[in-house]
């Protein structure tokens, strides 16, 4: 039987670090000293440890198609907002680095993100096109406040009127709304924020480090009234914990001005399934059996299906159950399911001359 797992540290999405699929080697601290090192100071664990990392290019690509588009980056591997369930945690393991604990607490930060963006920009080679901000872990997670990396990119793609949109969790994406403003002017911006439910305290269970539901509506109204084009996408639903919650997320980003609105349910890939339920065990005893059996109904008995056009939406009765459910409030309230066509018509390399016909 499978030993429970310690707590979350306070702050904290979870309280292990499991195997990386990628190593052979594993390091088990001694359980007894383990445990009066954590009663004596439980934070010495958890502090986030803000890592370098000196990548010579900027702009990743990828070809799938459930994500929608091809180009995005990054500044940040790793997320403080600690997301029980973030399916980007298995990427830190390709670092050396477990899916566990050390995906929100040892963060890999790239400090030449702007001067790198510039560069690929100014090439070119470069064919303007959407640069999304970001495609795996939150650009505005609690670092950002401080290193203002996310900041410095919006400065270039704003000086190049390069199209951008930002995908984040964090109210602190109107910290940057004249630089937004200044891109949507030439249709060239939009915001998702990322709602998984209005429950206050859930969230904080869920989401220990990203901002409250209440503070996300919030920035969706501020961004909205700057004119910058702003949805909502309701992500992850859970079945059995968060689903029902799906039409009234929806009304709520729809009164504070939400543009559209879209929806997927959670996936657990690699070592994600095995954190996700110690998270259940912990935080929804009752609840876990229960959450479980509904995804396994979703993906074929599984906890995960990989396949494109699958793993955001699962299939079968329930699955068709929550589409509908989120297909009919969106007529309702009158809320597409998508948002703007972004231009890259104004895109501009400074000190670069126009033709003779300009």
């Amino acid at each position: 039987m499978k030993p429970p797992a310690p707590p979350s540290p306070r702050g904290r999405g979870t309280g292990t670090n499991p195997k990386n699929r990628f190593e052979r080697l594993e390091i088990a601290p001694d359980g007894d000293a383990l445990d009066a090192d954590l009663a004596e100071r439980p934070e010495r664990r958890t502090p986030t440890q803000l890592l370098a990392d000196r990548s010579r290019s900027i702009i990743a690509r990828n070809d799938s198609p459930d994500v929608g588009f091809e180009t995005s980056v990054n500044p940040y591997r790793g997320c403080e907002h600690g997301c029980s369930y973030c399916y980007a945690r298995p990427f830190h393991e390709y670092l050396g680095f477990s899916a566990g604990l050390d995906f929100e607490t040892k963060i890999l930060v790239k400090p030449e993100a702007p001067e790198l963006l510039r560069k690929e920009l100014m090439a070119p080679s470069w064919q303007p096109q959407l640069v999304v901000m970001s495609g795996v872990t939150d650009c505005y997670q609690p670092a950002e406040r401080q290193l203002r990396i996310t900041r410095r990119c919006l400065e270039v793609l704003a000086e190049l009127r390069n199209p951008t949109a930002v995908i984040t969790k964090n109210r602190l994406v109107t910290r940057d709304i004249d630089l937004l403003g200044e891109l949507a002017l030439h249709r060239a911006a939009a915001v998702t924020l990322s709602i998984t439910t209005l429950d206050p305290e859930l969230a904080r269970r869920m989401e220990p480090r990203a901002s409250s539901p209440r503070d996300r509506l919030a920035a969706v109204s501020e961004l909205a009234a700057a004119g910058i084009p702003v949805g909502v996408n309701v992500a992850p639903v859970i079945p059995a914990l968060t689903d029902h919650e799906l039409p009234a997320i929806l009304a709520a980003a729809k009164e504070a001005g939400a543009g559209w609105a879209k929806y997927l349910i959670v996936r657990l890939p690699f070592a994600v399934k095995d954190l996700f339920q110690d998270w259940l065990e912990e935080h929804f005893p009752e609840r876990r059996e229960k959450v479980l059996a509904r995804l396994r109904d979703l993906r074929d008995g599984k906890l995960n299906d990989p396949r494109f056009g699958k793993r955001h939406t699962g299939e079968g009765p329930f699955a068709d159950q929550i589409r509908l459910l989120y297909e009919t409030t969106c007529r309702r309230l009158d809320l597409p399911a998508s948002g703007p066509e972004l231009s890259a018509d104004s895109f501009r390399r400074p000190g670069q001359q126009l033709g003779l016909f300009g």
